[in-house]
């Protein structure tokens, strides 16, 4: 990764780039959900994180995640044009994952539109695997593939009280 990008949690004045990103990154051809008022209360909620790689002057990506009692669900992770390919969206994967383990987390779980084969690659080359499309789950518009990346293995999570 770049030397000069720096990973770390967002910072409420962030919220209108990380939403704006989103549109741009994610959800271009659908509905703007992740607007400035929604990712602002993610950043400020207590189980959600929220982090952003950036360099001096300006935000470079960014990744979402919730934290539920054996799970996390990442919402989102995107990086900018310009920057994939230079193992930005592997450093705030890795960022995310290894929270997860800290907090205890057996698996992190995730969306992808089903025709992203670019974002399904990177997810697969993590350790996450495809377990069911979902159709219409984009605003009954697009389907998705729901993956999931076991941080411990099932057998070991099913044990834990």
């Amino acid at each position: 990764m770049d030397p000069n990008i720096k990973i770390s949690i967002a910072h409420p004045r962030e919220a209108k780039a990380i939403a704006e990103m989103s549109r741009d990154l994610i959800e271009r051809g659908l509905d703007w959900s992740w607007r400035r008022k929604r990712v602002l209360e993610t950043i400020l909620h207590p189980d959600c994180i929220v982090i952003v790689a950036r360099t001096r002057l300006k935000l470079v990506g960014f990744a979402v995640m919730e934290f539920h009692e054996i799970h996390c669900h990442l919402n989102l992770l995107a990086v900018s044009p310009e920057q994939r390919r230079q193992a930005t969206g592997h450093a705030l994967l890795e960022w995310l994952e290894e929270s997860a383990r800290v907090a205890g987390i057996a698996r992190i779980k995730l969306e992808v539109r089903s025709n992203n084969k670019i974002a399904i690659s990177f997810y697969e080359a993590h350790g996450y695997e495809v377990q069911t499309k979902i159709r219409g789950y984009y605003q009954g518009r697009e389907s998705a593939f729901s993956m999931v990346h076991h941080l411990i293995a099932p057998e070991i999570a099913r044990q834990r009280p």
